[in-house]
């Protein structure tokens, strides 16, 4: 079984979609400037990586960032560039790793209950590297952010859900919802096509995770939908989980284009991006940060300034102004009765991204959206 896991997330160059051009002289590699520090307890028996900008004050945000499978802590961040933002913008990160011992892959164990469970494994540890870190460096407690790809996005699924209290945003990246799974075999089926269940459902697996009861994190999810590893419905999934722990009416979103990709937003607390020719990875604008590797995708936008945009760590002045594009409430009626969420919206984004040159970017949008409604049930 951990042989066809393997196979399924292997690291393997370059992640789909990734354009190279062999007469265009490659870049210098930056080197990254985290480095491995000291922690306790460690329940789950992962590394702590981190960086701190030189001159960072006391009271500084903090961002974690989780590796996929077959990665590390400081290829992954060479790739997304967070610690190259971090420079800019003044606030620390995190990078917990996966070890070889604990899963020949490396990837996080997001499928094991021992690891994802509250106060236990992999889950505990990296709560503990984010006490020391917070205590040892005087950061701000109220201003932790977790993101990650593919299992480490699956990863901070898990940290969101059982932690709810410890973090102001999360950001899921190619990854899959909490509750997905409880083995390898769920893992597998999860990857092929998500769990089928009511949003309520997956909303219920966030609250039984803990007994908060504060607000919770806001939440940015990206995902290709020529994603041929971890399934797009996947995406769809955590956007019903999160919808529904945030008492948000699906059909409540606002549609627009940023920079090619589809994103609907639920004002400042839940958003999706969708890339339609986009494969497995995190994509990047590598004329902003970060540059391309295993599944790391130049994809022309920067998915990692993006998500520090809407978690508020980017000044408003600081800010790149976006793309002109349309944005307007997506008119759409709740299905009478509990169904899974946008059902066939994988097959909407493929089908539609077959004619995506032949459109203009703001058709293009409205286009998309609405199909992908009318599919789910939630438009007439």
């Amino acid at each position: 079984m951990w042989r066809k896991l393997v196979a399924l997330m292997r690291f393997d160059g370059f992640g789909p979609g990734v354009k190279t051009n062999p007469l265009k002289a490659r870049p210098t590699p930056r080197v990254t400037p985290l480095a491995e520090a000291p922690f306790a307890p460690n329940p789950g028996n992962l590394r702590m990586f981190r960086y701190l900008p030189r001159g960072l004050k006391a009271g500084s945000p903090l961002v974690v960032v989780l590796h996929g499978c077959g990665q590390t802590a400081a290829g992954y961040d060479l790739g997304a560039g967070w610690c190259q933002l971090a420079d800019s913008l003044g606030f620390a990160v995190l990078a917990p790793e996966q070890k070889a011992v604990n899963n020949p892959n490396t990837c996080f164990n997001w499928f094991n209950p021992e690891d994802i469970t509250r106060g236990q494994g992999e889950a505990a540890s990296i709560a503990a590297m984010i006490q020391t870190l917070i205590e040892t460096h005087r950061l701000d407690g109220g201003r932790v952010f977790i993101t990650g790809l593919s299992a480490g996005g699956a990863m901070a699924s898990v940290m969101l859900a059982n932690y709810p209290e410890r973090f102001a945003g999360g950001a899921i990246i190619a990854g899959l919802p909490f509750g997905a799974a409880a083995n390898v075999r769920d893992a597998l089926e999860s990857m092929r096509s998500a769990p089928m269940k009511t949003p309520q459902q997956w909303g219920d697996a966030v609250r039984a995770a803990s007994d908060y009861s504060g607000p919770w994190p806001r939440i940015s999810i990206w995902h290709g939908a020529a994603d041929l590893i971890v399934n797009i419905n996947n995406a769809q999934a955590s956007v019903a989980q999160w919808a529904d722990v945030q008492e948000l009416s699906l059909g409540a979103a606002k549609q627009e284009m940023v920079d090619g990709a589809v994103r609907l937003r639920w004002d400042s607390r839940l958003e999706v991006y969708t890339l339609q020719t986009l494969g497995h990875g995190t994509p990047i604008n590598s004329a902003d940060v970060g540059q391309p590797g295993p599944f790391i995708i130049d994809a022309g936008i920067s998915s990692t300034r993006r998500i520090a945009e809407f978690w508020g760590l980017v000044p408003a002045a600081a800010s790149k102004p976006a793309p002109k594009s349309e944005s307007r409430p997506a008119p759409a009626r709740m299905p009478p009765s509990p169904q899974p969420v946008l059902p066939h919206l994988e097959e909407v984004l493929f089908e539609a991204s077959a004619s995506v040159q032949t459109q203009s970017p703001a058709k293009m949008a409205e286009g998309l959206i609405r199909r992908a409604l009318k599919a789910a049930g939630l438009l007439r």
